[in-house]
């Protein structure tokens, strides 16, 4: 039994779901914290992929009577019909464009420095989004119409890049178009789970031959750490935003970015082995 191989799924795990919904990049922190560990390579982006279907689904447990309600009305209620419409037209845009350049992404953006660089300039995006006069237009996840569905989906588009943020990339665009900061945040995680889902199948597809039986403790682990780890930030972040706005995100993002810039630059860490 690697004890140390469980203990990086554990962290990473906790990292993954920690991170998800909050608009800071899991995908980076993985990026950036697999490289510390030394946990990469073809395996570990399996494992991280894994490990984003347990945080999706925890999203999936916090608002089970909701997509329950959804899945009842599809056929005759017209505020679930759209509500259900929002979220496939939002996910179409990036759907197509990860199809088409997912391959280009994955080799020349999934790794530190340019992950770092997309925290930085993420962070100065928040913080001028957050000094901007915010005209709400929208109140409710069940007010939107398809045409702000669609502006969310072409902002989600964005969270191609490692270290963007998909959750930042559309809870900041829904505010740019007019969504309260709740509607946002909440179409946000609804958003996030057909956009998870397609992801996750398309890797794990692509990537089946490294998958191993042996590897099934470590997968394990990491998502029952994701899976609960998301569900306590989920709740976390509802009750935050209620009194807060994302300024404390934008300046974290800024930080972190900058650490790993400026160890680059100073040759404390050599990033290039990424």
């Amino acid at each position: 039994m690697d004890f140390a191989l469980y203990f990086k799924a554990l962290f990473l795990g906790f990292v993954e779901g920690l991170t998800e919904f909050l608009p800071i990049s899991s995908t980076g922190h993985l990026i950036i914290a697999g490289q510390v560990i030394g946990f990469n390579g073809e395996k570990a982006k399996v494992f991280d992929v894994v490990i984003q279907l347990a945080a999706i689904l925890a999203v999936c447990w916090e608002y089970r009577g909701r997509l329950r309600a959804a899945l009842a009305g599809i056929a005759t209620q017209p505020m679930q019909q759209r509500f259900v419409a929002n979220l496939v037209i939002a996910f179409m845009p990036a759907a197509v464009l990860g199809l088409l350049f997912h391959g280009a992404i994955k080799e020349y953006l999934f790794y530190p420095l340019p992950v770092a660089a997309a925290f930085v300039i993420g962070g100065f995006l928040i913080l001028w989004a957050e000094r901007r006069n915010h005209r709400v237009t929208v109140e409710r996840v069940d007010d939107m119409r398809w045409q702000d569905a669609l502006k969310v989906g072409f902002a989600q588009t964005l969270a191609l890049i490692p270290g963007t943020s998909r959750s930042g990339a559309t809870i900041i665009g829904g505010l740019f178009f007019g969504l309260s900061r709740r509607a946002a945040t909440e179409f946000s995680f609804f958003l996030a789970i057909p956009t998870m889902f397609a992801a996750v199948a398309y890797d794990v597809y692509q990537n089946r031959a490294v998958l191993q039986s042996d590897d099934l403790g470590m997968f394990a682990i990491g998502f029952i750490a994701s899976f609960v780890s998301a569900f306590l930030a989920v709740r976390a972040l509802l009750r935050y935003i209620s009194h807060h706005d994302f300024s404390a995100f934008a300046y974290y993002r800024i930080a972190f970015g900058a650490v790993v810039l400026v160890s680059a630059y100073t040759g404390l860490v050599d990033w290039s082995s990424a």
